[in-house]
């Protein structure tokens, strides 16, 4: 199977990065507190305005994308995937004019910064595509068989076609029905992936 996975919130735990950091950050800075831990984007989490929250990035978007620990045995999966024989497809946002870096880093220094971070953690692949948001088209386009997503839109707009793994968060629980399947951690994603090659 051709194999394609999300870096932030599957990779990553942004989610629980947000929540660390956002509320350091709005804490200090402005007395606020955690409004909605069930947000997806750090001003939904906070309640405030986007000019607020891209401040929020500035600081923190370069230091999250190069320090970020990676998953716990993410790698070691995605390594048992390949001995497998599945082909692996890393489809990000990253690195398009929609990340939160814009304003921090050029789109060249961004797609460097997760090339050199996906070496460092020791996680390989056979393609990466930094894509705008529509990943539906993205997976049609490369014959992807199955999507391992963390994003509600992404997730529901991809489980009409393909199955998708979706990665447990706060704020995808709404996120249910036919073709999605909730994993908890990397090795249930890998046991998942095993089940839904036998059907």
């Amino acid at each position: 199977m051709k194999i394609g996975i999300d870096i932030d919130g599957v990779l990553t735990n942004i989610e629980q990065w947000q929540l660390d950091y956002g509320s350091k950050f709005y804490y200090e800075n402005y007395g606020l507190g955690i409004k909605n831990y069930k947000g997806y984007e750090t001003n939904e989490i906070f309640d405030v305005d986007i000019k607020l929250d891209d401040e929020f990035w500035n600081k923190y978007f370069r230091d999250y994308s190069i320090n970020v620990e990676a998953r716990k045995f993410a790698n070691e999966v995605i390594d048992k995937l390949k001995e497998d024989g599945h082909e692996i497809y890393i489809i990000t946002a990253r690195g398009s004019f929609l990340s939160h870096s814009a304003d921090v880093m050029t789109i060249e220094e961004n797609r460097n910064i997760v090339l050199n971070w996906l070496k460092i953690n020791q996680i390989h692949y056979d393609n990466i595509i930094f894509s705008p948001e529509d990943k539906l088209e993205i997976c049609k386009q490369n014959n992807i068989d199955l999507m391992i997503e963390d994003k509600p839109k992404n997730i529901n707009t991809i489980s009409n076609e393909i199955p998708v793994i979706c990665y447990h968060a706060n704020y995808n629980e709404q996120c249910n029905g036919k073709n999605i399947y909730r994993c908890y951690s990397w090795y249930d994603i890998y046991r998942k992936i095993k089940e839904i090659q036998k059907h």
